[in-house]
């Protein structure tokens, strides 16, 4: 069987978002690390050298994913892939900002923003890449039909209640037993569905 236009071009996008992430995933991982630690913020010269390669990195993935012609279906999870690369690499901009005029101390707030935006980008990325849920089915098929055991259950279950109670107020050992078997019948009526 050959493969259609829409498998093709399915491939060819998971191929490119697969190219997007190996580029892509050393300067994450590297931002991540600086972003966790938040000493690392205190060496500025050492992270103000590392920062415009990684903030590099996440410009050209964002413009590589704004490039990308997602298949059908996977438009709202590439739109929000492309905004959380760009997100990430304005907040890491931001980032380099603070850190060049106000320091490691001023950078520190901005911290939880930065780590949000990389978060945003792997979820993204997880949207992008795991499949779509199939479809539900419709709802037109009836239930099984309505069975009376559950009524009749429920009957049996109270008068049997009332009768045991009756006859043990009363003394009567009969009535007593009538009441206890009618209790008994009602579990043996109903019969759960699986």
């Amino acid at each position: 069987m050959r493969p259609g236009v829409a498998s093709g071009q399915r491939e060819g996008y998971a191929a490119a978002l697969t190219g997007l992430w190996k580029r892509l995933a050393w300067a994450l991982t590297e931002l991540e690390s600086i972003a966790a630690d938040p000493t690392e913020l205190f060496d500025e010269d050492g992270v103000l050298q590392r920062l415009p390669s990684l903030q590099y990195a996440l410009h050209a993935a964002s413009e590589l994913a704004l490039g990308l012609r997602p298949p059908a279906g996977a438009e709202v999870a590439h739109a929000e892939l492309a905004a959380a690369l760009a997100g990430a690499r304005d907040a890491t901009a931001e980032i380099a900002e603070v850190l060049e005029h106000g320091g490691g101390i001023a950078a520190e707030a901005l911290l939880p923003e930065w780590r949000g935006s990389l978060f945003r980008v792997r979820l993204a990325r997880l949207r992008v890449a795991s499949p779509k849920p199939l479809p539900a089915e419709d709802a037109s098929e009836p239930g099984p039909p309505a069975r009376g055991d559950a009524l009749a259950a429920t009957l049996l279950a109270l008068s049997g209640a009332a009768l045991f109670a009756a006859g043990a107020t009363l003394e009567l050992w009969p009535v007593w037993a009538l009441g206890l078997a009618l209790f008994a019948g009602g579990v043996l009526v109903y019969s759960p569905r699986p």
